[in-house]
């Protein structure tokens, strides 16, 4: 049998209410709440509806029955002298505070949003209420306020409440409480009122609840002055009990709880929110375990909720090429039901459905349930503002250059593949990159692969709420994308703490195709750059540099000054280099070396003489030097070798030289590993350096070879599986003797072709 509903509270001995004055009190973001608001209004017919929200909102209210105005949205306000100080009320379909407002809109009736003004809850608090400047997310509405010096103790409400009717989850007794249930009226209101009166008894002090309640007081005292006869209150229902006016304190107690608070100036605007920002996994405060679930109870006519529910867990699964038969959706409804019954439950609720779903659509599987509670359960929503939304000069430019360029905003992540050869392509990269340089971090670039190199560009999108607060402040240096990213860039270069920031920074501008950023940025470049004397600031510098140089044509940039940056950078570089490698401890020698290798990368991507010719004769220089580290000096021979300024006899004898039983253990290995860093082509192919390695390996002491055995171990290891493989086969076949087979049977008629596009490639004059 069915058990039935769970009962609240019946009212007992409290205040005569005021029957001019209605208190609803709901949880936020709760279907059933907003059904018995919707109800509870049509009845009341009141000629004023309040909201539990920031007074500025009030200025949204005339956009709030706009058709383009779409939930999940948010009212945000923000500090204006500082954006990063924001609060967001979230609204949602099934938000109670969205079906009242709307119900305003639509019969005309007044309303306003009451609670302590946002202009004293983002202001700086008080010295002697907050030590540090930190905030933490509201309980009641999820939003950013100052934290007090000390936390007020306030009890979970349904916690307590569920608890009280013999309950072990919250979750479930609301939903059965007040979710599913369908007769309510207004006593259901008085009851949940009543009930929190004795929550409310086992809360500690709490100045900023008291604040907030006096605030909200304020406003329905102001209703009365002004000779409204209905008012309805929309709040949370821990609220209820401080806003009945047979229990208000005197107006003067309130008056004092909100003098001389400090304040800032705010403004307010409508930002699309998204589904997967309502749920309590994001970390919102208010937020509601299921938001995808609620919406489809609020929404779903009552006889169609489980089957309907169930038809949308198919198509989901089947958008997953995952098997869903109209015959097991129907016997997973039935399971559904069965389960209900059996839990005594009211109605089928979604651990039912999950529990259905589980053993009928994925086999017992929880992999296709996460697929269910991502896409559904939790859902992918993201809402929409109107145009005429009160917005920033740098939002509407935002929004114009989204729609001109088609990136439509998602909360789901999406991958885009960009071809910079195209127009529309490279237009999309430059966008990007522009807001990436203003903390807009609407897209994370990611390996596009090889297929067309340089060419191609992959983005990740994915579009979060609180981005709408990284645009305003971004706001504060330009009215544009390309005005704002241009400022940013400038400040950012006269900030930056060495040169391989600059050297970044003037990549960035390359990418953003910011000319006016671009030359700020080489300016401060060039005169850091004269009175520079690190020489590893310079090394770090040179990879950026040469990849602006080499790369500006693709995107068309004008790239000469940098080019006359990085020749300057490049010799100071060059002559300081000998010096700036002596005596340096193991983790000085390893940024030396990745600054030398990303040095080495940066000249070879232009090949220009005026930069190798310096930058080989340092390398060729510290290459000699004995006081070097050993994993410095290795790395550098290896660059020698590579590069053919020394060949492999040479290589082979200081090689020989540095391994010897003379120099230090662990300063050989050193040398030993920076000298094989790279491709393992050159122990397959050169037999007298694998030789002279191996017999080092074994005429080490046993007690150094235990010590060594890590560091060698993890120079090998960056090889790959097959290579070293191979070179223990070489290992192993090292100094046997191998039979010399000569060919004797060439047919030169047929290797002629080849032999002719060979000498063509390497500029040789083909003979007959």
């Amino acid at each position: 049998m069915v058990r039935p509903l769970p009962r609240l509270p019946r009212p007992g001995l409290s205040p005569v209410p005021d029957p001019s004055v209605h208190i609803l009190g709901i949880r936020h973001h709760g279907p059933g709440s907003a059904r018995s608001v919707a109800a509870a209004l049509a009845e009341l017919q009141p000629d004023l509806v309040l909201i539990e929200g920031a007074p500025e909102l009030d200025a949204l209210v005339p956009l709030a029955g706009h058709p383009e105005l779409v939930p999940p949205v948010a009212g945000l306000v923000y500090a204006v002298e500082s954006p990063r100080r924001a609060a967001f009320y979230p609204l949602a379909v099934f938000s109670p505070e969205w079906v009242a407002l709307q119900w305003a809109v639509e019969h005309r009736v007044e309303v306003h949003f009451a609670d302590l003004p946002a202009a004293i809850a983002l202001a700086e608090p008080p010295a002697d209420e907050a030590e540090e400047d930190a905030t933490q997310e509201s309980e009641d509405e999820g939003i950013d306020i100052p934290e007090p010096a000390r936390a007020p103790h306030r009890p979970d409400a349904v916690a307590e409440l569920a608890h009280a009717a013999g309950y072990d989850d919250p979750e479930r007794w609301w939903e059965d409480a007040v979710e599913h249930r369908r007769d309510s009226t207004l006593d259901t209101f008085a009851a949940l009122a009543e009930a929190m009166r004795s929550v409310r008894e086992l809360a500690g002090p709490d100045l900023e609840n008291d604040r907030r309640e006096a605030s909200m007081r304020k406003a329905i005292r102001a209703g009365q002055k002004a000779g409204r006869e209905r008012i309805a209150f929309v709040c949370g229902a821990y609220h209820a009990p401080a806003l009945d006016p047979a229990a208000f304190p005197t107006q003067v107690a309130d008056n004092r709880l909100l003098a001389k608070l400090p304040t800032t100036k705010v403004a307010a605007t409508w930002a699309p929110w998204t589904a997967g920002r309502l749920a309590t996994a994001s970390g919102y405060g208010a937020g509601v375990r299921s938001p995808g679930w609620y919406q489809h109870l609020y929404v779903t006519p009552d006889e169609e909720v489980v089957p309907s529910w169930m038809v949308r867990v198919a198509r989901a699964l089947r958008d997953e090429q995952l098997d869903a038969s109209p015959a097991s959706v129907v016997e997973a409804t039935r399971l559904a039901d069965a389960l209900a019954a059996v839990r005594g439950r009211p109605s089928v609720g979604l651990s039912e459905l999950d529990d259905a779903t589980r053993a009928v659509l994925c086999d017992g599987s929880d992999l296709p349930l996460a697929l269910i509670d991502r896409k559904l359960v939790i859902g992918e929503e993201l809402g929409q503002v109107p145009a005429e939304t009160p917005m920033v000069p740098l939002a509407a430019d935002l929004a114009r250059q989204q729609r001109t360029l088609r990136l439509k905003p998602s909360p789901a992540a999406t991958t885009i593949q960009l071809d910079l050869r195209k127009d529309a392509g490279l237009a999309r990269s430059v966008f990007l990159h522009r807001l990436r340089l203003l903390g807009v971090d609407w897209g994370e670039q990611i390996d596009a692969g090889r297929s067309t190199g340089t060419f191609k560009e992959a983005w990740q999108l994915e579009w979060r709420p609180e981005l709408a607060v990284a645009v305003i402040e971004a706001s504060l240096h330009g009215n544009t994308v390309l005005s704002a990213a241009e400022a940013s860039v400038v400040e950012r270069a006269g900030q930056a703490p060495d040169l391989a920031t600059l050297g970044a920074l003037i990549e960035s501008c390359l990418l953003g195709d910011l000319p006016g950023g671009l030359a700020g940025v080489v300016a401060t470049l060039a005169e850091r750059t004269a009175r520079q004397h690190d020489t590893l600031a310079l090394l770090q510098a040179v990879e950026p540099l040469a990849r602006t140089c080499r790369y500006g044509d693709v995107r068309g940039a004008e790239v000469g000054d940098v080019a006359g940056v990085l020749e300057t950078v490049v010799v100071r570089a060059a002559l300081g280099l000998r010096a700036a490698c002596q005596s340096l401890d193991d983790d000085a020698a390893a940024a030396m070396r990745t600054a030398i290798e990303a040095s080495q990368r940066g000249i070879a991507l232009l090949d220009r003489v005026t930069l190798t010719e310096p930058w080989q004769r340092a390398l060729v220089q510290l290459a000699g030097e004995s006081q070097v580290h050993g994993s410095v000096s290795g790395r550098v021979n290896r660059m020698l070798l590579d590069g053919t300024l020394i060949d492999s006899v040479e290589a082979v004898r200081r090689l020989s030289r540095r391994l010897s039983q003379t120099g230090s253990a662990p300063s050989s290995a050193a040398w030993l590993d920076g000298f094989l860093a790279g491709e393992a082509l050159l122990l397959l192919h050169d037999d007298d350096l694998l030789g002279v390695i191996d017999s080092w390996v074994a005429d080490i002491g046993e007690a150094a070879f235990e010590d060594l055995l890590p560091l060698l171990r993890r120079t090998f290891s960056r090889f790959e599986p097959p290579e070293r493989r191979q070179i223990g086969q070489h290992l192993r076949d090292l100094g046997r003797d191998k039979p010399v087979t000569l060919a004797t049977d060439l047919d030169l008629d047929r290797a002629r072709p080849a032999v002719d596009l060979v000498a063509r490639l390497l500029g040789l004059e083909v003979r007959r």
